[in-house]
């Protein structure tokens, strides 16, 4: 029988409830067991604790193996010289140990006066040992009172040795993958106060052993697949405060006896379930009762008398919701915190109800929005045979609710046909304007000869304004007549001059001699900044055209430089140098992946094709806006004068034919993976170009970044970079991605969306185990991480360069043959740990794919 495991906000507010009830019993615990601050005396649990620490993979920061265990092992509680608790809640394992977890815990049998354990969020991959509890077996653990193994992805079914543990007071395994029955042993733990079992997989029926347990007062069996009815028996729980058995199989009614003697219960939880019948109504006569919920089952029947209720409290919460009840709503719920009555079937006009704390959706109720269909309510209460009156204002209000629909339809069409026309008329125009276009051009001295790209016009007017105009005269004077005390540098599309506006504002005029650089490179910039618009790109201010030899272009000032000058800053008069902390270095890294993500996926897509240091400025914050912008062009296009055409019509079949070579975003996506090692290592040369030395230096570099070996990295890091480990493992997760991004094979690189999902949240790459699910964590790891977060893009890469690429496609293959596992570092993790040594192998670009990005394959 299918299970059904709905959720509800009600169920979410027992569920904190409970826990929070928990946190204080531990907490009382917890300070009676650390209030001894005595040596430990034994030899033997002395070795235990260490047998246990490497056993289970316990870091050094939190049990330091060369000091006392009872005054710094954090979680170890002594007292007379003995420990008495051990609480590794929360611990993470050391990286070898977190490869192959285990429930090893032998050792655990040396301590004979362990009172508590808690493992609870630790992961103890295995099931429960059965000496636990043993009694023949002369180390069990007798004296323990507390066992929290919560959330440890423990499988199996729980010993019925547990029942030997007669001291047990609270016993926790919720969040697990337990199966099989619950041992009847358990009825044997006579001082049992708290009892939870949920979130498991347990089945079978509630065993009568537990109905025994007179001290209960807690018990949380939720999210299984228990069966059966609810038991009458419950009710011998006398001292019960909280009782959970939601999102299970029981079927049946609620015993009337259920609640006769249970005069302490606090929180109820049946919901999800299939239940059916009515409720009793000593249920509402409970004195202490504030949270009942029995949504999601197939109760039925008219309203209960909640007023029958002997609790004055005004903080109650009442979930009947998505039930079948029936009968009209003639109650007042001032006296209550929450009644939830939705998804049912109730009739009638509602009077004196304050809407503000009850929730009526989904009923059949006159004057309240949300409600049923008229046609649905009056189908059930005849199948029923139960009268329903004739309900005009229903009725009404479902003709009202047609015609709304109606008008808006007809309206809808209506504004569609009217939108078609005026794009019809538009068009209309526009064609007319270029044919006008065409004449004019004709006139003025025919097309442009095949061949040759058009030359820009010589007073070039743009149809979006890119910033200020400026004259000729004014940028002699921002930039002092170009003199060479204000030149930042000689730049591969122009010159960059300081500049000081009559404001007090620094710019920087970028000045471009037509003489000197090709004359398109001006033009694709202005032209790509008036189409597009992104914080990451570098922000014009203005331009002048004017001068027929030389112009200009006005970019805000960028207080930090590039990257290739702030990373190692000579910054006092020693000559010392400060390094970028790693925060801001992993800070740049994703703002460059936002820029460079936004121009693959513009429309059409562009490739940058100059990413290196010096084209990633950074303002006053470290903010990073895209330079070097001359030389982007339409991802399948490498013609200089691609610009021209990049926003305007496509090309017709009469433009000339530039060769099967193509661009497409894999070559941005190496030099990015250049520019991660950079801020990694700190060597900001290896992005300016793609010599022997930069390939040299990439060889020995990149076998150093390992999936398997964390500690292996440390080799290359920056050493004036300050880390810790868990920034180390961030830096381990940065550098994979890197060398991911450097894979010979351009159809085998990440898209740069994915890669700015990896640098958004780097720990998903390396870690395991995902943290929002816990019955995922023992069917989760690297390879399933890793897809989930990067996608499918292998085949949709291998289909773009096949479409783009189809003549390099051999030197592709043969490219490919290098390292067919190095191709793809961060999707394959399936292999064993020690891989072949052509596994670590990841080379620059390879010769074969270099014609095939020209000037984009860094």
């Amino acid at each position: 029988m299918k299970v059904k495991k709905l959720k509800s906000s009600s169920v979410l507010s027992a569920t904190v409830v409970f826990t929070v009830m928990n946190l204080f019993f531990f907490v009382e615990f917890s300070s009676a067991l650390s209030s001894s601050t005595e040596k430990l005396s034994s030899r033997t649990e002395w070795f235990s604790l260490l047998q246990l620490r490497s056993s289970l993979g316990i870091r050094a920061k939190n049990w330091p193996r060369k000091t006392e265990p009872c005054w710094n092992w954090t979680g170890i509680h002594c007292q007379k010289g003995s420990v008495i608790g051990i609480n590794i809640s929360g611990f993470r394992r050391t990286h070898k140990a977190s490869l192959h977890p285990s429930f090893s815990v032998d050792a655990l049998a040396n301590f004979t006066r362990l009172a508590s354990f808690n493992a609870s969020g630790f992961v103890l991959n295995g099931s429960i040992p059965e000496w636990f509890g043993d009694k023949s077996n002369n180390n069990y653990l007798g004296a323990l009172q507390v066992l929290d193994l919560s959330s440890c992805s423990i499988t199996g079914s729980i010993p019925e040795s547990i029942g030997g543990l007669i001291l047990l007071k609270s016993v926790l395994l919720s969040g697990n993958s337990l199966t099989g029955r619950m041992p009847s042993g358990l009825g044997m733990l006579s001082n049992l106060s708290v009892l939870d079992l949920s979130g498991n997989e347990l089945s079978g029926s509630i065993p009568d052993s537990l109905f025994s347990l007179g001290n209960l007062t807690r018990l949380n069996l939720s999210s299984n697949y228990l069966s059966g009815n609810v038991p009458n028996q419950l009710s011998n729980l006398s001292g019960l405060e909280t009782l959970d058995l939601s999102n299970n199989a029981l079927t049946g009614n609620v015993p009337s006896v259920l609640f006769s003697r249970l005069s302490k219960l606090r929180v109820l939880n049946l919901s999800g379930n299939f239940i059916d019948g009515d409720l009793p109504d000593t249920l509402w006569s409970l004195p202490s009762l504030r949270f009942v919920d029995v949504s999601n089952n197939n109760l039925t029947g008219p309203l209960p008398n909640f007023f029958g209720s002997n609790t004055s409290s005004t903080d109650a919460t009442f979930n009947l919701s998505n039930n079948l009840f029936f009968g009209t709503l003639n109650i007042s719920a001032k006296k209550f915190r929450m009644i939830d009555l939705s998804g049912n079937y109730l009739e009638g006009e509602v009077q004196g109800v304050s809407l503000s704390n009850v929730s009526l959706a989904r009923n059949c109720l006159e004057d309240v929005p949300n409600q049923r269909d008229v046609s649905v309510c009056r189908v059930f209460y005849e199948k029923r045979n139960l009268p329903f009156p004739s309900n005009s204002t229903m009725e009404k209000s479902s003709r009202k609710k047609l015609i709304f629909i109606l008008v808006g339809v007809f309206g809808g069409l209506g504004f569609i046909l009217l939108l078609a026309l005026v794009l019809v008329l538009f068009l209309k125009l526009c064609g007319n304007h270029k044919s006008l276009e065409v004449q004019r051009g004709i006139e003025s001295g025919g097309p442009v000869p095949v061949g040759e790209s058009p030359m820009p016009p010589k007073d070039l007017a743009f149809d979006i304004a890119v910033g200020e105009s400026f004259t000729y005269e004014q940028i002699l004077k921002l930039t002092g007549n170009f003199a060479e005390a204000n030149i930042i540098k000689h730049g591969h599309s122009g010159d960059l001059f300081w500049g000081v506006m009559e404001n007090g504002a620094t710019v920087v005029i970028k000045k471009v001699d037509l003489s000197l650089f090709k004359r398109e490179s001006y033009v694709v910039e202005l032209e790509l900044l008036s189409k597009v618009s992104h914080a990451r790109l570098i922000p014009i201010l203005g331009h002048c055209l004017e001068n027929d030899n030389e112009k200009c272009i006005v970019y805000k000032y960028m207080p930090n430089g590039d990257l290739a000058s702030s990373l190692q800053r000579v910054t006092d008069a020693d000559g010392k140098s400060k390094s970028l902390d790693w925060i801001t270095r992993l800070k740049i890294a994703t703002g460059a992946a936002e820029g460079l993500a936004y121009l693959h996926d513009s429309s059409p897509p562009l490739a940058h094709r100059d990413v290196q240091a010096s084209s990633i400025l950074l303002d006053d914050k470290f903010e990073v806006r895209l330079g070097s912008l001359s030389e982007v062009t339409t991802q399948g296009d490498v013609h200089p004068g691609v610009m021209n055409r990049l926003f305007s019509k496509p090309s017709s079949s009469n433009q000339p034919n530039f060769g099967t070579s193509s661009v497409t975003w894999a070559g941005d996506v190496y030099g990015f993976g250049k520019i991660l090692l950079e801020l990694i290592t700190g060597d900001t040369e290896v992005s300016k170009s793609d010599d022997a030395t930069s390939r040299e230096w990439l060889e020995q570099t990149l076998p150093y970044i390992s999936i398997d070996d964390k500690e292996r990295i440390n080799k290359i890091v920056d050493p004036s970079l300050l880390v810790n480990e868990d920034l180390l493992e961030e830096v381990w997760a940065i550098a994979i991605v890197a060398r991911s991004c450097l894979n010979p094979r351009p159809s085998k690189r990440p898209p740069m969306r994915h890669v700015l999902r990896a640098l958004e949240n780097p720990l998903k790459v390396v870690r395991e185990e995902s943290a929002s699910s816990v019955k995922l964590r023992t069917t989760s790891s690297r390879k399933s991480w890793s897809t989930g977060l990067f996608g499918s893009w292998r085949q949709s890469s291998s289909d773009s360069a096949t479409a783009t690429n189809k003549d390099s496609s051999s030197g592709t293959k043969q490219s490919g043959k290098v390292s067919s596992q190095g191709s793809g570092v961060i999707m394959d993790h399936s292999s064993s740990n020690k891989r072949s040594s052509k596994s670590n192998e990841v080379f620059p670009e390879p010769l074969e794919t270099q014609d095939v990005e020209i000037g984009g394959g860094r």
